[in-house]
């Protein structure tokens, strides 16, 4: 009788076991190839090389400025100078904080766009995954191993394309937190948590 009862506790685990559908999505792979990924790399880029290019006519003007003084500094007249030198610490002190602006400003702008895609792709795959009958979604960065056969992130990228909309108007829509994104919950298991360790910083559009 014991027998018999453990064998059908067994046979019990096997099947449900075997109901289980697990798949994974490879997020940085979704945000580099999805149209609004590229779109955004190509805009950030776009905008890296603006600021590069103003910042470099700053320091220019910074080096020459350093230079002069070096070269004839000692053959101007005191107050003669006193103004360049004047000149050169406010030029320093504004390309200093220039630099520190705009890459706090690019950095923001990265973290942003890149949030937006990443929790739209994250409504995405629990769509997938709720349609689909998976048990889990779970992301490629927090796996050891997988079969490549589990990979939907071609799936995931096909539909978020395919649906044309802006960043993070998806994650809007379903009233989404700004940090609300876990592809680690049951794919049918309702809303995500209202935290996230994709939206941390490692998937970026500026990689």
């Amino acid at each position: 009788m014991v027998a018999a009862l453990a064998l059908a506790a067994i046979m019990a685990a096997g099947a449900a076991h075997a109901e289980e559908k697990l798949a994974f999505v490879d997020i940085q792979r979704a945000l580099n190839d999805c149209r609004n990924g590229k779109v955004a790399s190509a805009e950030f880029k776009s905008r890296l090389q603006r600021v590069q290019s103003q910042l470099e006519r700053e320091q220019s003007e910074v080096q020459s400025l350093k230079d002069e003084i070096e070269k004839k500094g000692s053959l101007m007249q005191p107050d003669e100078r006193q103004n360049v030198e004047n000149e050169y610490a406010k030029k320093l002190r504004d390309f200093q904080a220039d630099y520190k602006t705009s890459s706090e400003e690019l950095q923001q702008r990265d973290r942003q766009m890149t949030g937006a895609i990443v929790r739209d792709l994250a409504m995405v795959a629990q769509q997938i995954g709720r349609r689909d009958g998976y048990t889990m979604v779970m992301e490629k960065g927090s796996l050891l191993w997988a079969t490549p056969s589990i990979d939907i992130t071609d799936q995931v990228i096909r539909a978020y394309d395919a649906m044309n909309v802006k960043p993070g108007s998806l994650a809007a829509a379903a009233g989404q937190n700004p940090g609300a994104t876990s592809f680690g919950s049951r794919a049918g298991g309702g809303a995500p948590p209202a935290s996230s360790s994709i939206d941390s910083g490692r998937s970026t559009i500026s990689k």
